[in-house]
């Protein structure tokens, strides 16, 4: 690494305020420090000091991702080969899936830095790194027959009025990743919805696929048993090997990463757990009710579990800690109504049954609330003094 931090030195001076390049000061120091730690050192107390950095943050949530979007190439790849009547082994699988996936992966990344760059430079102030998850995070929202151009709108959205209009990262009251997966879904929903979700035979075109969540039971049949009808059984769908969106159909994938996040402290658990018990609480108490069957009332916890991006939405997106609650309590509260509601969204509205995206971002604009009412309580409990 030596010759490389050579270079850099040699380059620091004309990035430096009285340099040539002045202006792109942001892009160098990003690039700098994607190498090596920052420099500054603290001179004066007090001498806090933590070894993870905001940089150091975003890699291990990048490592936590890597299951989900390693799975999704070759599922993307395996159902391309069904479509096509193709058997495909995993290496032939999971390469037709790069082909698919690795072009919405960069426009992802390549639009939204321009971004960052531009505001950075405006503001002069450093690249922020929080991009790093964002630009990987909505591309595995999408689902593969995304056109590249829709990429590049709704990454932009997320990114300009999603965070920086709000001052930039740590200042968004949404999750910028799904702000982007909502105006794209929102604007274009014949490609966001519906049965368009197989990449096709020349790997760009879409072919009509239902996903898990389109499929309404009719005839007296029961929803589970539609549901095994068109190849969506429990097993398939916690293996994830079902059309969906990229990084969505892997429940088991979901909760890899949601281990790395948890046992490393990245993210919160009591957000990830009160999710999955608001999900299952509320799912129970609907198969409870009378006239349900046939529906997704009548589907079961497991179903709503792991069909869907209710597992993904909760592990990595609802812990993102700038629009998430910063109390304890806040959290479980937190969590247990996105569950509850992504459930409530499924059952009332079977033409919106994706309901986790809406179910966080409404939370997140209640989370400065809760934190509020936490904090309010607590206070209330204090002794006050005689």
């Amino acid at each position: 690494m030596n010759p490389i931090k050579k270079i850099f030195d040699l380059l620091e001076h004309d990035f430096s305020e009285s340099g040539n390049f002045a202006k792109l000061a942001p892009l160098f120091d990003a690039t700098k420090t994607f190498f090596f730690l920052p420099s500054p050192k603290t001179r004066i107390g007090p001498f806090i000091r933590d070894h993870l950095d905001l940089k150091r943050y975003m890699s291990v949530v990048l490592l936590s991702l890597m299951p989900v979007l390693f799975f999704g190439m070759y599922n993307t790849g395996f159902q391309s080969g069904l479509a096509r009547g193709e058997s495909l082994d995993f290496w032939s699988a999971f390469l037709s899936g790069a082909w698919v996936v690795m072009p919405i992966v960069i426009v992802s990344y390549a639009v939204g830095f321009f971004w960052e760059i531009l505001f950075a430079a405006i503001r002069r102030h450093p690249i922020s790194e929080g991009f790093l998850v964002t630009g990987m995070l909505f591309p595995l929202t999408l689902p593969p027959t995304i056109p590249l151009w829709q990429a590049a709108l709704g990454i932009s959205f997320g990114v300009v009025i999603g965070k920086e209009i709000f001052g930039g990262t740590g200042r968004n009251i949404l999750n910028p990743a799904l702000t982007a997966r909502a105006f794209v879904f929102f604007s274009y929903p014949v490609t966001m919805s519906g049965n368009v979700w197989v990449a096709g035979a020349n790997a760009v075109d879409g072919i009509t696929g239902a996903t898990a969540l389109a499929v309404t039971a009719d005839g007296g049949t029961s929803l589970t048993a539609a549901l095994a009808d068109q190849g969506f059984t429990l097993p398939h769908l916690f293996f994830g090997l079902v059309p969906g969106s990229i990084g969505e159909t892997s429940a088991l994938c979901c909760l890899i990463g949601a281990a790395i996040l948890t046992l490393t402290r990245i993210a919160n658990y009591r957000i990830i757990l009160g999710g999955m018990a608001g999900l299952i609480l509320t799912a129970l108490l609907t198969w409870l009710l009378p006239g349900t069957y046939g529906t997704w009332a009548d589907a079961g916890p497991l179903y709503h579990l792991c069909a869907g991006g209710f597992l993904f939405g909760i592990t990595f997106m609802a812990t993102d800690p700038v629009s998430a609650p910063g109390t304890n309590p806040g959290r479980w509260i937190f969590g247990f109504l996105i569950g509850f509601l992504t459930v409530i969204l499924r059952v009332a509205n079977p033409a919106f049954a994706e309901g986790v995206m809406l179910a966080i971002l409404f939370m997140n604009v209640f989370a400065p609330l809760l934190d509020h009412l936490v904090m309010k309580h607590r206070i209330s409990k204090r002794i006050p003094n005689v």
